[in-house]
C-alpha cells in the first residue's frame, strides 16, 4: 500500500505545479515574447493591477479535446490567464491571452475561462479588461472553438451598458476574435499589435490586393482610417497606464455615479480664455485649449484623438466630477459635422449616458459637411445618430456655444430642444440657420440684384442679418439659451450647473429599446 503524502509534500507539489503553469510555454517562448518588445500574459496583468492584488482563477484548467494530438498536448492554463484584482484600489476582472501557449489560440475551455470572468464582472458589478494576444481559433478543436467564441460575444453583449468593458490589443487579433473587442466600450491597441478579420495573405489570394499587416490592421490604421481603435499605445506598459487612467474616470457599473476625485475648488475667472477663440468665425483655433482651461488641472483624456478630428471627445473632471466632453474642432474642416464625426460623437454620448457621466458640449459648428460623397454614404442616417444619442441621453447635459452654431448641426450639438439642461452662450456666439453671407443671399436676393451697387448693398444686408440673427440674443429671448456669459467665468457656470444637476431625474416612455438610425 502506497504511503500517503504529507501535507508538506503536497504543498511542495502544488508550488511546483504553479511554477510550471506560470512559465506558460516555457522560458524560450517567454524570451521570444520579450524580444518582440512585448510583455508576457502574466506580466501584463501585473502591470495593469495594483501590486499584490491579483487572484488567479482557473490556473489548472485543461482542455478536453483529443483531436489531432491534443490529448498529448500540455497547454498551461489553456493559454489564458484569468482572475480578479484592483486598479487604483477598485476591483476589476481580467483575462489575458498567453501567446506563448499554442499561440494564445482560443479553444472551448480557453473561452469558457474568459466567459467566467465576464460573468463574475456582471455578478459583482465590476469592469472587465480583456488583453488580446492570440493567433485565433484553435483549429484542432474545430467547432468547439467557434462555439466558445460565440459565448464570449454573447456575454460581451450581456455586459454592454452594465459594466465598462476595455479591450487591450497587445498582439495578433484576427478573424472572429476581432469581434469581441468590437463589442467592448474601448479598444487600446499597441503598435506591436495587429487586428483584422482577414489577413494580408488571404486578401492577396481572394482580391489580389497587396497590403502589409501594419497598413491593414496596425494601430495607426485603426486609429486614423477605420476608427476601430480608441487609444494607441507605444508598448504594453503604456497600454496598461492608459487603461488605468481610463478606468479612473468611470463608475464600476451602471448603477453607480463616477467617483469624485480630489475636488479642485478653484472657480476664479480666467481672463485669458476669451483670447483663445478668435472673434472672426473664419479663423481656426484648437478647441482643446478651451477644454484644458475649463477642466481640473488641464487634465483631458482624449478618445479617438486621430479619428474624425473635426470633433473632439474625451473625459475630464470639473471640481472633481467626471464629465464627458464633446466639442467641435475648428482647426479641422472648420469643425463641420460629417459621417465619421457623427458616428464618433454619438457612440461617446451613448456610453456616457449608460454610465451616468454628465455631458459637456462645446459648440462651434458651421453645419453638416456638404458633398455628393457624404450624401451617397448616408450623412442623413449618420447625422441622425448624433441627434438620437443626445435626445435619448438622460444624464445632465450642459452646452456652451462658443462661436458658430448654424442650422441642423446647431440642433445636433445638444441644443435646448434636444434636452440640454443648461445652455450657455458666449457673446461671440452666432446662433442662426446659416452664416450671414449665405443667409443674406437668400433673404435679400432681390434687393441686392436691384441695387445700383450690388456689392455695397450685399455688404449692408449681410451686416444687417448678422446684427439681427448672428448673435446669441435672439436665441436667449426665445429661451433657447439660458444665459449669455463672460468667457472668463465659463468654468464657474459649468461647475455650478453640474452641482445643481447631480440629482437630475428624467422619466421616459416605457419600451423595450429605441430603434435608432443604423
Amino acid at each position: 500500500m502506497a504511503k500517503r503524502k504529507t501535507m508538506q509534500a503536497r504543498t511542495e507539489e502544488l508550488l511546483e505545479r504553479r511554477a510550471a503553469v506560470a512559465l506558460g510555454g516555457g522560458e524560450a517562448r517567454l524570451e521570444k515574447q520579450h524580444e518582440q518588445g512585448k510583455l508576457t500574459a502574466r506580466e501584463r496583468v501585473e502591470a495593469l493591477l495594483d501590486p499584490g492584488t491579483f487572484q488567479e482563477t482557473g490556473m489548472f484548467a485543461r482542455h478536453r479535446s483529443t483531436y489531432f494530438g491534443l490529448d498529448k498536448a500540455d497547454l498551461p492554463a489553456d493559454g489564458v490567464v484569468t482572475g480578479e484584482g484592483a486598479v487604483l484600489g477598485r476591483p476589476v476582472h481580467v483575462a489575458s491571452q498567453d501567446f506563448t501557449v499554442a499561440g494564445g489560440s482560443a479553444g472551448e475551455v480557453h473561452s469558457d475561462k474568459i466567459v467566467a470572468m465576464m460573468q463574475a464582472s456582471l455578478t459583482t458589478g465590476t469592469p472587465f479588461v480583456f488583453i488580446n494576444d492570440s493567433g485565433g481559433a484553435r483549429v484542432q478543436e474545430g467547432i468547439g472553438s467557434l462555439a466558445g467564441y460565440g459565448r464570449v460575444f454573447y456575454t460581451n453583449v450581456l455586459l454592454s451598458g452594465v459594466v465598462p468593458q476595455v479591450a487591450i490589443i497587445a498582439g495578433p487579433c484576427a478573424g472572429g476574435a476581432a469581434y469581441s473587442p468590437a463589442l467592448t466600450d474601448f479598444i487600446i491597441q499597441t503598435r506591436q499589435a495587429h487586428m483584422f478579420i482577414t489577413g494580408p495573405n488571404v486578401i492577396a489570394q481572394v482580391t489580389g490586393e497587396q497590403v502589409t499587416s501594419d497598413a491593414l490592421g496596425g494601430a495607426d490604421t485603426h486609429m486614423a482610417v477605420s476608427g476601430v481603435t480608441h487609444f494607441v499605445a507605444d508598448d504594453d506598459e503604456q497600454a496598461m497606464l492608459i487603461a488605468q487612467k481610463l478606468l479612473s474616470f468611470l463608475p464600476q457599473n451602471n448603477s453607480e455615479d463616477p467617483p469624485v476625485v480630489d475636488p479642485v475648488e478653484g472657480l476664479e475667472a480666467d481672463p485669458d480664455l476669451a483670447d483663445v477663440v478668435p472673434v472672426s468665425e473664419k479663423k481656426g483655433y484648437d478647441v482643446r485649449e478651451v477644454i484644458a482651461r475649463l477642466v481640473d488641472r488641464g487634465d483631458f483624456l482624449e478618445v479617438q484623438a486621430g479619428y474624425a478630428q473635426n470633433i473632439v471627445i474625451g473625459f475630464a473632471r470639473i471640481t472633481g466630477r467626471t464629465v464627458g466632453v464633446v466639442a467641435n474642432q475648428p482647426n479641422v474642416l472648420s469643425g463641420v459635422l460629417d459621417i465619421n464625426a457623427s458616428d464618433k460623437g454619438s457612440a461617446f454620448v451613448r456610453f456616457c449616458n449608460a454610465f451616468n457621466i454628465p455631458l459637456l458640449t462645446l459648440v462651434d459648428v458651421p453645419g453638416f459637411l456638404p458633398g455628393v460623397a457624404q450624401e451617397h454614404n448616408g450623412i442623413i442616417r449618420h447625422g441622425a445618430k448624433l441627434l438620437y444619442a443626445y435626445s435619448a441621453a438622460t444624464v445632465p447635459k450642459i452646452t456652451v456655444v462658443l462661436r458658430k452654431a448654424y442650422g441642423g448641426a446647431y440642433v445636433a450639438m445638444c441644443s435646448k430642444d434636444l434636452g440640454a439642461d443648461k445652455v450657455f452662450a458666449w457673446p461671440t456666439a452666432e446662433i442662426a440657420v446659416m452664416g450671414a453671407e449665405g443667409a443674406a443671399e437668400i433673404v435679400f436676393r432681390r434687393e441686392i440684384k436691384a441695387a445700383e451697387d450690388p456689392v455695397a448693398k450685399r455688404a449692408e444686408v449681410v451686416e444687417e442679418y448678422r446684427s439681427t440673427f448672428s448673435t446669441p440674443y435672439v436665441a436667449a429671448s426665445r429661451g433657447l439659451v439660458d444665459d449669455i456669459i463672460e468667457p472668463a467665468r465659463t468654468r464657474e457656470h459649468v461647475s455650478r450647473a453640474l452641482e445643481m444637476l447631480v440629482s437630475k431625474r428624467a422619466l421616459r416612455p416605457a419600451k423595450k429599446h429605441g430603434l435608432g438610425p443604423t
